[in-house]
């Protein structure tokens, strides 16, 4: 596996659950735990995935939360999740994720993976290790990927992130609210339960050839500030990392060599949610590879890969996509929101949607429909009366 963040050491547990006598190793560049930018937010989704292989237990110690608040301007919704969120520093939920791969039977072995090369029935990494079958989770900026897809055009967001103490308005709770910069935009703040909260703000870069700057590490901040008072003034261990946004599609290549998490591109464009993703492709990355080894057709496993993660995500990555494409208008973005205000189950619709595999069902096509028509009205210039 390269890389032992989330997506490597599922990959790791999905193999060794199917087969415990696999030699398992985990490259990763870093020594556990360290720290990474991102959201910290475990979405039951990922638990869900993880009891498959015996680590659903991994955030059993930090303090559920339930209430989830989301606005733009003055269009807002608060309402109950159907189901309990935790945010868990990554810090934490990382090095958890590796201690279960290696007491499993995972080796971990730091290393900056250089190469990596196929061949004559085995893959070579870094020119000096061997295997049948690689599991590429070396992450956003993945060396692996760009190998064997070359660099893509693919659409990117930059977010900041950092901690700060937990205010009563936003204990219990996760907040996102809306900027008015290029969509999606948004800050963000998430209470950990221990008297921090986690909070950030990203934004879509803009594309190549578009003369509009990447924002800054200050501009990002004085969003946070204003969307968020007191959390940017408050807050420290500030982060930034690029997120590569999923597309219409995903891509798989054949061969030994299986794509995970961010380094397969997956994070999900209208929230830049990503953990979820890594999870359980990292799973089913780690199985492929022990059934393609079990049946002694180690190169057949990247086709087996693209077929079990487009079934898995195939249908949700279209409509994510579309929800993406669709909120960068903020006349869009008002109207999931009352429409979420309006129907509990739309809400529950935007909430999977946004943290796991959900997708846009008739509900809120209806409920988006609705409040674009009702805005519509509101503006249109009343009638003449005919004499």
């Amino acid at each position: 596996m390269v890389g032992a963040g989330p997506a490597g050491s599922c990959a790791a547990l999905g193999a060794l659950t199917q087969d415990p006598t696999l030699r398992v190793l985990l490259l990763d560049r870093s020594d556990f735990p360290r720290d990474k930018s991102c959201g910290d937010g475990i979405a039951p989704h990922v638990l869900d995935a993880l009891a498959e292989v015996g680590a659903g237990d991994v955030v059993d110690d930090w303090t559920p939360i339930r209430q989830l608040e989301l606005s733009h301007g003055a269009a807002r919704v608060e309402g109950t999740m159907r189901r309990e969120v935790h945010v868990v520093p990554r810090q934490v939920f990382d090095a958890r994720l590796v201690e279960r791969a290696v007491a499993a039977g995972a080796v971990l072995r730091r290393h900056r993976v250089t190469s990596v090369t196929s061949g004559d029935g085995h893959v070579t990494v870094s020119d000096s290790i061997t295997a049948r079958v690689v599991v590429a989770a070396d992450g956003a900026h993945s060396l692996v990927r760009a190998g064997l897809l070359g660099r893509r055009r693919e659409p990117r967001a930059l977010a900041i992130r950092g901690y700060a103490p937990t205010t009563p308005e936003l204990a219990g709770r996760q907040v996102i609210r809306y900027g008015d910069r290029r969509q999606p935009s948004y800050a963000w703040a998430f209470d950990r339960g221990d008297g921090l909260a986690n909070v950030g703000y990203g934004e879509l870069l803009p594309g190549e050839g578009d003369r509009r700057k990447a924002p800054s590490r200050r501009l990002l901040l004085e969003q946070l500030e204003a969307l968020i008072p007191g959390t940017a003034t408050t807050g420290s261990g500030w982060l930034g990392h690029h997120l590569p946004l999923s597309g219409w599609r995903w891509d798989q290549p054949d061969g030994a060599v299986l794509l995970v998490g961010d380094a397969a591109g997956l994070v999900n464009p209208m929230t830049g949610e990503g953990i979820y993703y890594a999870v359980a492709t990292g799973i089913a990355a780690g199985r492929t590879a022990a059934s393609g080894l079990a049946a002694g057709q180690p190169e057949a496993a990247g086709a087996r890969h693209r077929h079990d993660v487009r079934r898995l995500l195939g249908t949700h990555l279209k409509h994510t996509w579309t929800a993406s494409r669709l909120s960068r208008s903020p006349v869009v973005v008002d109207a999931g929101i009352r429409a979420a205000s309006r129907d509990r189950r739309v809400f529950d619709t935007l909430v999977d949607l946004g943290l796991g595999d959900g997708r846009i069902d008739a509900r809120l096509a209806t409920g988006l429909l609705r409040g674009l028509v009702s805005r519509s009205d509101v503006h249109r210039p009343p009638m003449m009366e005919t004499p």
